[in-house]
């Protein structure tokens, strides 16, 4: 399975996670010219902004580990010009869902919620 398509597997299993687990999906792909957020969700008072990393059986670090400061910055730029474009009034919330993938299929989600804040800390 290559990257693209083991990315999408895990996406696509982050968005159906998250629905069964109480989150409104809103969207999913978003992309600005500041960014790009993989899934965008509502929770609660909490507009989420979830980024998605997926690794396969030969991974040597936490997919979470991935989140760069550098695409943590690119991925709160994004998300502020979202809640300015969309009028959101909700709490924004950065979480990282981790995918672990074996034999070409989903193993494990873990979601980190409040992975990082405004600021990409």
């Amino acid at each position: 399975m290559n990257k693209a398509v083991t990315g999408k597997l895990g996406e696509l299993a982050v968005g159906r996670y998250l629905r069964e687990n109480g989150y409104e999906i809103i969207t999913a792909n978003y992309r600005c010219r500041l960014g790009e957020i993989d899934i965008i969700a509502k929770q609660n008072k909490y507009i989420c902004f979830v980024e998605v990393k997926t690794r396969s059986e030969n991974y040597k670090y936490a997919p979470a580990d991935a989140v760069t400061f550098s695409k943590r910055k690119k991925i709160i730029a994004a998300a502020k010009l979202y809640i300015a474009s969309n009028n959101i009034d909700l709490q924004p919330r950065f979480d990282v869902a981790e995918v672990f993938v074996e034999k070409n299929r989903v193993a494990k989600i873990n979601l980190i919620t409040n992975a990082f804040d405004g600021e990409g800390k």
